[in-house]
C-alpha cells in the first residue's frame, strides 16, 4: 500500500464557511476523517452534515460532546460514503479504524455535553492486533490538551490506549487552544485538527 492523503477536522460546530473550505480541501484526498463537534449545544447537526455531504471521499466521523452518537447516526443516514464509528471498527481503502467519541473524562459544561468518565471509555476502546488509526474526540493526557492557564484536560485512557495499542496516527480535537497541530506520544503522531482542515500523509 502506498501513501495515503487524509484530511482531519474536528470542531466545526456549525460553521457553513468551515464546511465549504473542508469541502474544497477533499477533492484531493483518499479519505476524511471528523474528530467530533460538528453540532453547536445539540444544535445544527443536520444542516452541517449537509454542508459537508459535497465531500466525495469515504468519511469516519466520531461524534464529540456537542452531539451525540444516534443524533450523528440519524444526520449520516441519507449519505453513503459517511461512516460512523464509536466503540468499534471499521476498514476502509484497506486500513482499520479505531473510534470513540464524547468529552473523555466527564467535562464539568452540563446535561447538554456527552461524555464519558475514564472507566466507561475503556469499555470503547478495542482490541486491535493490526496497524490502525485512532480517531477520538477527546485527546490524550498531556498531548494537545492544554489550556491557557496550563491544566490538562485529556484523557489518560487514550494515552494508555495508545501506549498499549501503537496505532499508526491519532486524530482528535475537543481542545480548541490546540487546533492545527501535531505533536507525538509514546511516539505515536497526534493531530488535534482543528475545523480548517489538516492534510496529512501516511501509510
Amino acid at each position: 500500500m502506498g501513501k495515503m492523503r487524509f484530511l482531519l477536522f474536528s470542531d466545526i460546530h456549525t460553521d457553513k464557511d468551515a464546511c465549504a473550505m473542508l469541502v474544497k480541501k477533499a477533492h484531493d484526498v483518499d479519505l476524511v476523517i471528523g474528530a467530533g463537534d460538528y453540532a453547536l449545544f445539540r444544535e445544527g447537526l443536520s444542516e452541517t452534515l449537509a454542508a459537508l455531504s459535497e465531500i466525495a471521499a469515504p468519511t469516519i466521523l466520531v461524534h464529540g460532546n456537542h452531539e451525540s452518537e444516534p443524533e450523528l447516526v440519524a444526520a449520516c443516514n441519507q449519505y453513503d460514503n459517511f461512516y460512523v464509528l464509536h466503540g468499534k471498527t471499521i476498514r476502509l481503502n484497506g486500513i482499520m479504524f479505531v473510534g470513540i467519541g464524547a468529552g473523555i473524562p466527564c467535562t464539568p459544561f452540563g446535561d447538554w455535553s456527552v461524555d464519558l468518565s475514564e472507566k466507561e471509555a475503556l469499555t470503547f476502546l478495542p482490541e486491535v492486533n493490526e496497524k490502525f488509526i485512532l480517531i477520538s474526540h477527546s485527546p490524550p493526557y498531556s498531548c494537545l490538551d492544554q489550556l491557557p492557564d496550563g491544566q490538562h484536560m485529556g484523557s489518560k485512557s487514550i494515552s494508555n490506549y495508545i501506549k498499549k495499542s501503537k496505532p499508526a496516527f491519532v486524530v482528535c480535537g475537543h481542545i480548541h487552544e490546540q487546533w492545527d497541530q501535531c505533536k507525538s506520544i509514546h511516539e505515536i503522531p497526534v493531530i488535534n485538527a482543528g475545523p480548517q482542515g489538516y492534510l496529512f500523509d501516511s501509510f
